[in-house]
């Protein structure tokens, strides 16, 4: 159930980062013999970028962005959390290799949040209850994810529709502005636990446990039934929608929606269910793709900066990942 009470928080600064390398979609025909225009019909993606680095180094640079948005410097920030649905290693976890990144003059705390798409809004829910309660005033929260690594493009509609990408955004305290977590809601649909997976890379099967099982490599790509998690979403999201605004008494109409770019189908199917109008779907998908747990919030921070989304405004955050998971959150900026 959502959240009953607003808790106090306001979105301090954002950013952004993007890896250098482009890849368009004509340049994918060319790759995998296709017709001119076959992946981006079947995707939906113009562009997408391509990491050759690190996520850590990638979610640094949107880190330093959103620090520099907020007029802080990490020194002002009490807790590092990494939000994302990727990792660049399995041990340490990515908040400390992004700690490295950053080089703080103080061993600060840092925690991972690992929802896979639904990371950031995780984030966002729980970070507002610390800062709410006191517990941290200042937190640099990082979404950073290389999607581009491990896919199978056999399979074009799973693969092509991913992107690399990092963003990020320092929370903090409202004071007497009247920013606010006015409600979040999230729920877990595991039928469609295994609609979107990654198997390999961890103990369930390990190199050892699968190794008269084929090529390993193969157990490391990602596998997705875009088809069920749509359905579930298609299935659950608006009840959760109405609860969302029921419970902080805005409705869907007055707000900017800022979704997880998933697909170019779920954000149509999101269009219509919601009957959003024309501008108030924060839609960049077709020139990034989907950039897992850095999707929301990249989404969030080019609404931010290029005035989609300004002070006072509501806005309701929307998201699916794999688990079946979904949530939101409906926060007045």
């Amino acid at each position: 159930m959502p959240a009953l009470g607003p808790r106090s928080l306001r979105i301090l600064g954002t950013g952004a980062a993007l890896p250098a390398d482009a890849v368009t979609s004509a340049q994918l025909d060319d790759r995998l013999g296709l017709a001119p225009g076959t992946v981006e019909s079947t995707t939906g993606v113009r562009v997408r970028y391509v990491e050759k680095g690190s996520a850590a180094a990638l979610g640094a640079r949107a880190a330093r962005q959103a620090l520099a948005a907020a007029d802080l410097t990490l020194d002002d920030v009490d807790l590092v959390v990494a939000a994302s649905g990727t990792p660049d290693q399995p041990l340490p976890y990515n908040a400390a290799l992004l700690h490295e990144e950053l080089a703080p003059a103080r061993p600060l705390p840092s925690f991972d949040i690992g929802a896979s798409c639904l990371s950031f809004l995780t984030a966002v829910d729980l970070v507002a209850t610390l800062v709410d309660a006191g517990r941290y005033e200042r937190v640099l929260v990082v979404s950073s994810d290389l999607a581009s690594v491990g896919l199978d493009f056999s399979d074009l509609g799973a693969s092509g529709i991913f992107g690399d990408g990092a963003a990020a955004a320092v929370l903090g305290p409202a004071g007497d502005t009247g920013s606010a977590v006015l409600a979040a809601g999230f729920e877990t649909h595991s039928s469609g636990a295994h609609a979107c997976e990654i198997k390999g890379g961890g103990s369930r099967f390990a190199p050892d446990r699968v190794a008269d099982e084929g090529d390993y490599a193969d157990w490391c790509r990602f596998r997705m039934d875009g088809g069920a998690a749509l359905r579930l979403a298609v299935r659950h999201l608006p009840p959760l929608v109405e609860r969302l605004t029921a419970a902080a008494g805005v409705p869907v109409a007055d707000t900017v929606v800022v979704p997880h770019q998933a697909s170019h189908l779920g954000l149509a199917w999101l269009r219509h269910a919601l009957a959003l109008g024309d501008d108030q779907l924060v839609d960049v998908y077709a020139e990034h793709g989907n950039q897992v747990g850095a999707s929301l919030p990249f989404a969030l921070h080019t609404a931010v900066a290029t005035g989609r989304l300004q002070r006072g405004d509501h806005a309701l955050l929307l998201g699916t990942g794999a688990g079946i998971s979904m949530g939101g959150v409906l926060l007045c900026y």
